[in-house]
């Protein structure tokens, strides 16, 4: 039960003794206040002894006297009980407290702690956003630098596409003209070997011809040597 949850009373403590005064039926029955305490406290030091009394034998005055004694000290003994169980209520009122309290201390430096922590926290936040804006500024300015790098190397490539497709075309006439060369030369070299081969079959025949003549050139002039030889021997 929470100690600022006010208990609630007991019927027998709802229903609290009032100090009712019987009216006196004479000026001489009434008694000061002081008078009544007075008797209230020896009554209430001697309450087995008054209690014991026999009323009967009292008289109006006396009973009236007794009679408001008894609800002086019945008021009294409740006011006490209510004094201690309230001074019980604020002995514990007061340990939760200052169990709170150092409850409260100690959240109030979890919270300093955690304070600082979002304060580190934050600090570093914030570098860290520094630096990704920097590196954005670094990829911008090296992506807007290899822009036009790139625009450069397409319109070298391009510039050495069109330099490659004129040399290819180049080449290719130059193949071309080779290869109509080459044909002509070979062409050139089959009419060659074939005259090369009439030639040489000229030639067989022109030495043919020549050793025929030779041997007939040498055939003659025996035949013509011999006779006048042969006249000179004999003469």
């Amino acid at each position: 039960m929470s100690p600022f949850f006010k208990k609630k009373d007991s019927p027998a403590k709802q229903a609290e003794p009032q100090v009712t005064m019987p009216e006196p039926e004479e000026e001489s029955s009434i008694l000061s206040e002081d008078e009544i305490a007075h008797f209230a406290a020896d009554r209430e030091e001697a309450s087995p002894l008054v209690t014991s009394i026999n009323k009967s034998h009292m008289d109006k005055r006396s009973l009236d006297l007794v009679f408001a004694v008894e609800q002086v000290i019945q008021a009294r003994q409740h006011a006490e009980r209510n004094i201690q169980e309230l001074q019980d209520r604020l002995t514990h009122s007061s340990g939760h407290v200052d169990r709170l309290n150092r409850e409260v201390k100690a959240l109030n430096q979890v919270i300093s702690d955690r304070e600082k922590n979002i304060l580190e926290l934050e600090r570093k936040l914030t570098d860290k956003n520094l630096k990704v804006d920097q590196a954005m500024e670094d990829y911008r300015e090296l992506q807007s630098s290899l822009t036009g790098e790139i625009e450069e190397l397409k319109n070298a490539i391009e510039l050495e596409q069109q330099k490659y497709g004129s040399l290819l075309q180049k080449h290719n006439e130059a193949l071309a003209d080779k290869v109509k060369a080459m044909n002509e030369f070979e062409d050139k070299l089959n009419r060659l070997e074939i005259e090369n081969a009439h030639l040489k079959q000229k030639y067989e025949a022109m030495r043919e011809e020549k050793t025929y003549l030779a041997n007939m050139i040498s055939d003659f002039t025996s035949r013509m040597s011999a006779p006048l030889g042969q006249g000179k021997s004999s003469s």
